[in-house]
């Protein structure tokens, strides 16, 4: 497995620290993001997973919790849109550049608005895709937000 990757790269070059997190990903797993944080030993609520999705049609990426749900009424709301829904999986591997299971905020083909959700402020330290499946960045909530342009907000339902 490689660890450069686009998002590595992204954050090299803006001069931001991160840890990498290897681990066995499941592709079989219910919850990819859930199955991650098992593999490495971490609490579920400080690793974060990436999604994209569109709000009134236009793409927007969210960064949530693994053991969380989006609510679309709060990420319509953060991105003062009407309505959210997901991307499908072929549009978001095309907009992105990554595979799903493997999609980072950082290093996206694409600059698109994006909103974490505001409990990553709670740690020191959380994990955030790399940009391929089977690997983790762990990062400072606020690097990971100056990195991604993001703003944070209350995602969950």
């Amino acid at each position: 497995m490689s660890k450069t990757t686009p998002a590595t790269l992204a954050l090299t070059k803006a001069g931001i620290a991160f840890e990498l997190f290897p681990y066995d990903y499941d592709p079989d797993a219910p919850r990819v993001g859930l199955q991650a944080a098992q593999a490495l030993g971490k609490a579920p609520e400080q690793v974060f997973k990436t999604l994209m999705t569109l709000a009134d049609g236009k793409p927007a990426c969210v960064i949530v919790p693994s053991d969380c749900e989006v609510s679309m009424k709060k990420l319509a709301a953060a991105l003062r849109a009407k309505s959210a829904q997901m991307m499908k999986p072929a549009d978001a591997e095309r907009l992105t550049g990554y595979k799903v299971g493997g999609v980072s905020p950082f290093g996206q083909r694409k600059s698109v608005p994006m909103v974490m959700d505001e409990t990553a402020i709670l740690f020191d330290q959380v994990l955030i895709n790399g940009g391929q499946r089977g690997l983790l960045l762990g990062i400072a909530p606020d690097d990971a937000v100056r990195a991604a342009g993001a703003s944070l907000a209350d995602l969950t339902a």
